[in-house]
């Protein structure tokens, strides 16, 4: 007589235990988890290799230069998420931080001077949105255009001068208060806000959902009946009126509108924006993860400088992460394509 020997029972996993690892796999596959993760390198890396990294004067400093890269890089993240570009929205904000000081330091009234600056901003974001929906023009080369003429007309309207600015009203998001030693300026509020507000709406309103419908696949959008070239045209324009927000506060980090500041602002914001895990051939990304992208900038920057690292190979090190985090999405994008 023969026996045969049988494998044990195997017990099924309890329901607890299943949940709890398909919470961890869907925590794991957060796209914000990646940049998050990057951040906290390199704020452990630059505390570790710098003395003066990890103090609260830092801290309040990079959160200070963060704030106009921030909401730069907000307007170009809705851009993006339509598989667009912005190659001059940081010309564009330094036109209107000119319209507004110079109105005022010319005798105008501040509120007229921050409204004529914000209008500029929005009226070059609609022209670019114009030229790219009604035109059919490919947003790189449309905002490439843009950029040299925006700058052209910025250092044309400013006679290649610069325009310190003493108004309160238009330095204000550069006040704030101190919080355990961190100086936070009004502007951290007020980028936080807005990042809130757009996360909200990117994400829980009809109109969000056509802005990553859009940028995913234009066609189908059209044809499930979305109106494309419309919600194109409203991301330019909102991307306009944060560039207008960028300016006033820029005016507040630094109250001095110059031609030439920020000129590597739409790299940063290309930058901040990629790195945080939007992608560049649109319809996928997220506010929150362009908010951490921007404070890797911002921490990156300071770090490097903190090291003695010459700017030049600072905007090296930048073009860099750049190109690894395109390359990261392209290969992203074919795996999930087999």
């Amino acid at each position: 007589m023969t026996t045969t020997a049988t494998d044990p029972p195997t017990t099924p996993p309890a329901p607890a235990d299943s949940a709890r690892r398909e919470a961890l796999g869907r925590a794991l596959r957060t796209p914000v988890l990646g940049p998050l993760a990057a951040l906290v390198v390199a704020v452990v890396i630059f505390s570790v290799t710098t003395d003066t990294f990890a103090t609260a004067g830092n801290a309040s400093l990079v959160l200070q230069q963060s704030i106009v890269i921030g909401t730069l890089a907000l307007g170009q993240t809705l851009i993006i998420l339509t598989a667009g570009i912005d190659l001059a929205n940081g010309a564009i904000a330094v036109l209107g931080t000119l319209v507004m000081a110079k109105h005022v330091v010319g005798g105008g009234d501040p509120l007229t001077a921050l409204l004529l600056g914000v209008v500029a901003t929005v009226v070059l974001g609609t022209v670019s949105g114009v030229l790219v929906t009604r035109l059919g023009l490919p947003p790189f080369i449309v905002t490439l255009g843009m950029l040299t003429v925006t700058f052209a007309l910025a250092r044309l309207y400013a006679e290649s001068r610069s325009y310190p600015v003493g108004d309160q009203l238009l330095r204000f998001w550069g006040q704030g208060t101190t919080v355990a030693g961190v100086r936070l300026t009004w502007g951290t509020f007020l980028l936080i806000g807005i990042f809130a507000v757009f996360w909200y709406a990117l994400s829980r309103t009809a109109w969000g959902r056509h802005v990553y419908a859009v940028g995913n696949a234009p066609e189908a959008a059209r044809l499930t009946g979305i109106k494309t070239r419309r919600t194109i045209l409203s991301v330019y324009v909102a991307a306009g009126a944060l560039y207008g927000l960028a300016a006033w506060q820029a005016l507040g980090r630094i109250p001095n509108a110059d031609p030439n500041a920020y000129q590597t602002a739409n790299l940063d914001s290309i930058t901040a924006v990629v790195i945080g895990g939007t992608s560049l051939f649109g319809g996928r990304g997220s506010v929150v993860g362009t908010l951490i992208g921007t404070l890797i900038v911002g921490v990156l920057r300071s770090g490097l400088t903190q090291a003695g690292i010459d700017n030049l190979y600072q905007d090296v090190a930048t073009g860099i992460l750049v190109i690894v985090a395109v390359s990261l999405d392209q290969a992203s994008r074919r795996r999930a394509a087999r």
